[in-house]
């Protein structure tokens, strides 16, 4: 994934390395928006419903747009797994932006049933390389094949301390220089055995997201 000077082919902009850092006010303990839309590519402004969940945070608008900046625009040919999917924001903006694959996970059975009802009615002729798959993300990572994905999407329940395993379990996912996106309530550093560096980084509110890549 590197350019010919040995940068990410995916880092287009903010060219000097320098971290990107925006801030957007904090979003309060109160619930969370009704609906998100997709800030990109074939669905550009489609709306996402957000199911009334206790700990469901979908990704803001402005914290995606930011991502898929410094992803570059058009993610044709990569595969990606959007872990913990939720809403399915990260996995549908990845998928809206020409992704090969995408698959989202989603535990919870009616978020699952959520996520497929919001695939058929965007995808009108079936044709998007998206499967959505009722499962914990943890066992399905660490049961899945190692170097098979270009890009994994972290965003777990805050509340649950999830963190570190999802990292443990979704390094070995990456090929070398794949991408790992991680959202949490602080700039976590990964174990260094799991040969992650930090390519961006940038705060909104409580909410910190890091960028990583995976070394080699």
């Amino acid at each position: 994934m590197s350019g010919r000077d040995g940068t990410p082919r995916t880092a287009r902009s903010k060219a000097d390395g320098r971290p990107d850092v925006r801030t957007e006010a904090p979003r309060g303990a109160s619930r969370g928006p009704s609906e998100v839309r997709i800030v990109g590519g074939v669905w550009k402004r489609s709306k996402l419903p957000v199911a009334d969940r206790p700990g469901l945070r979908p990704t803001p608008d402005r914290v995606r747009e930011t991502l898929f900046n410094w992803l570059g625009q058009d993610l044709s040919g990569w595969r990606v797994l959007d872990a913990f999917a939720g809403s399915g924001a990260l996995g549908f903006e990845a998928a809206s932006r020409g992704a090969a694959q995408v698959t989202l996970l989603e535990k919870d059975p009616g978020l699952a049933a959520q996520l497929r009802a919001n695939l058929k009615r965007l995808d009108k002729d079936g044709t998007a390389p998206m499967r959505i798959e009722a499962a914990d993300a943890l066992a399905w990572m660490r049961r899945a094949a190692p170097a098979s994905l270009d890009l994994v999407l972290l965003d777990p329940p805050f509340a649950q301390d999830l963190f570190l395993p999802a990292l443990r379990a979704a390094a070995p996912l990456l090929v070398p220089q794949g991408l790992l996106y991680l959202e949490a309530p602080e700039a976590l550093e990964p174990p260094a055995e799991l040969g992650l560096s930090l390519w961006r980084e940038g705060r909104a509110g409580a909410v910190h997201y890091r960028l990583f890549q995976r070394n080699g």
